[in-house]
Parts: structure tokens; C-alpha cells; sequence
């Protein structure tokens, strides 16, 4: 099962509707998001895409009342979680939280296949070594939206537990695809 794992749209629904379209057309068969969306209809772009979507809400919460009517309505496939996510996809357990230093906490328990993050808008796949003697992969797929660094998401196979960052797929041309100006560093 291929998974999109996204955070820190920021409002950005033209690259986060460009993140959804890539992955599912790269085989994505749900949409992780680990948070800071901010405003809950910002999710709607995901909506056609006809794949389950989990969301957390992270630190830039929104709306989270809108949030909740939105992802309880009987036609969409939106899960809200609150601010952390456990889950089984395809045999694996995962877990979304939306600080870095909380993913690799819970990732040195060794109860969890896979970890997922967001935060500090830096895309990154880390393994942690875990209590149970094996390694816990921490995946960070930077900021969807492009806030401060390119715009990444990252697509996520976990039946082979592998994980590619990936471009938001936009014109060059246009100025969400360009080096941003205050680069958070």
C-alpha cells in the first residue's frame, strides 16, 4: 500500500491539491496529514480525490469546530484525530504527531511500524533505534505549502517500508514553486 504523507499546508490549497493529485497518480491510496492546516475547508481539494484523508490538527490549529463538523459530514472519506493519530494501514502500525521530538520519542517505544511528523518544515526519513532492538523509521515530510522551503510531501510504500521526498509537482513559473524569500532556518 502506497500512502501520501503531507504537513504544514499553511492554507495553501493549490500545492496542497498538486501534492494530492501526484501521489494518488503515483498509486497513493490514503493521505497522511500531520498537521497545521490551518483552515479546515483548505482540506476540501483532497476531497475528489476519493482516498481516505487523516488529519491531525498540530500547533497553527484553525478552526478546529469546522474541522470536526467537516471530516463528520457522510460524504467524504476525512478522518480528524485530534491532535495525534494511531492507525492500521495495511497490517502497519502508524502514528502521526506533529512535533519532530515527540515522533522520536514515540518511535523509540518500539510499538509503532512508522512515525510521521511535521513541525519544522524540513522533509527528512530518520531511523531511531527502539527499546525493542530494532529501528523505528520518523518520517518528516516538510511543508506541503512551501512555508519557508520548497514544498514536499513524501510517498510512503509500506508494504516495502520505503519513503521518497518528492517535489509538489507545480509550474516553474509560478511563485509557490520559488526559492522562498525568508528561508526559516
Amino acid at each position: 500500500m502506497r500512502v501520501c504523507i503531507l504537513s504544514d499546508s499553511h492554507d495553501n490549497r493549490h500545492l496542497l491539491a498538486e501534492a494530492g493529485r501526484d501521489a494518488v497518480a503515483r498509486g497513493a491510496e490514503a493521505i497522511l496529514h500531520c498537521g497545521d492546516v490551518v483552515a479546515p475547508t483548505t482540506l476540501r481539494v483532497l476531497l475528489p480525490l476519493d482516498v481516505p484523508v487523516h488529519v491531525i490538527h498540530g500547533n497553527n490549529m484553525g478552526d478546529l469546530a469546522t474541522l470536526s463538523r467537516l471530516a463528520h459530514r457522510d460524504d467524504n472519506r476525512l478522518a480528524y484525530h485530534d491532535q495525534d493519530a494511531a492507525l492500521e494501514l495495511a497490517g502497519r502500525r502508524v502514528f502521526l504527531v506533529h512535533f519532530p521530538h515527540y515522533a522520536r520519542a514515540l518511535a523509540t517505544t518500539g510499538d509503532w511500524d512508522l512515525v510521521c511528523c511535521g513541525h519544522d518544515h524540513r522533509p527528512y526519513v530518520e531511523q531511531v533505534q527502539n527499546v525493542a532492538g530494532g529501528t523505528t523509521p520518523v518520517v518528516n515530510p516538510g511543508t506541503v505549502g512551501g512555508v519557508g522551503h520548497a514544498p514536499t510531501y513524501v510517498l510512503a510504500d509500506l508494504d516495502a517500508m520505503t519513503f521518497e521526498v518528492l517535489p509538489v509537482p507545480v509550474p516553474e513559473e509560478q511563485a509557490c514553486n520559488r526559492t522562498p524569500v525568508t528561508p526559516h532556518d
